[in-house]
């Protein structure tokens, strides 16, 4: 059997004296695309940057089998993980393509010009912008850029957050599409999402995250249809 995928226990995050992550249990397991979703404020975002090195915690976090509390984060990708963070963190002065190249500065191998070409296909607007500064694109041209650069690192489990924030719905569409066909060959996914309906949609297993805590979880299609959270997130009353 393949290894889980992400095994966190008791994780807590901290600033200062305000715990903004209080002692979290989560699993994603190989192969798997997993949703937390929950309020602004609840946690989500702070989880997503602990787990890939970017803030102080204390806890348990196991990556395929592996702790990884002495790995520092830009070790992290060669391990096999990569963060869309929220807000992107493109090098805005460096073109498309020097972002693309920057995604995969972990790999040794023969084959980057190869993936050059499959991030091209998935968003044929990179290439058309390839030579483009990433600072000038437009913020769904750069959603589609962090995508493609943390996927060039060829990650075994991606963390995503907030992919929708900001895009008109046409491009919400294109980004969700690459997000399955992502899960599809097999890439374990973590999403945060303020869109729960569209996370809940297109996820195995879910969690819902409120105020530093997760307050309950289960397969995304039950928790689509679990009053409390069609009533807190999805904006429907039973």
């Amino acid at each position: 059997m393949s290894p889980m995928a992400l095994r966190i226990s008791g994780l807590r995050v901290s600033y200062g004296a305000i715990e903004a992550v209080k002692s979290i249990d989560l699993e994603v397991q190989a192969g798997e695309l997993v949703a937390l979703i929950g309020a602004n404020g609840a946690g989500k975002t702070s989880s997503l940057k602990a787990i890939a090195g970017l803030l102080p915690w204390s806890g348990s976090i196991e990556l395929f089998g592996q702790p990884i509390d002495a790995v520092p984060a830009h070790q992290l990708p060669g391990r096999g993980l990569a963060l869309v963070p929220e807000g992107r963190g493109l090098f805005a002065r460096m073109t498309v393509a020097e972002n693309l190249q920057m995604g995969a500065f972990t790999r040794r191998d023969g084959e980057i010009a190869d993936d050059f070409e499959k991030m091209y296909q998935s968003f044929p607007r990179l290439k058309e912008r390839s030579h483009q500064l990433a600072g000038t694109l437009s913020g769904g041209e750069q959603q589609m850029l962090a995508m493609a650069r943390a996927l060039m690192s060829r990650p075994r489990l991606l963390l995503l957050d907030e992919p929708s924030m900001g895009l008109s719905p046409i491009l919400v569409e294109r980004i969700f599409s690459v997000i399955r066909e992502v899960s599809e060959r097999g890439i374990s996914i973590l999403l945060v999402e303020q869109n729960a309906r569209l996370a809940l949609e297109i996820a195995h297993r879910g969690y819902v995250m409120d105020s530093g805590q997760l307050s309950f979880s289960g397969h995304a299609s039950e928790l689509l249809h679990d009053a409390r959270v069609r009533e807190a997130y999805l904006g429907e009353s039973l």
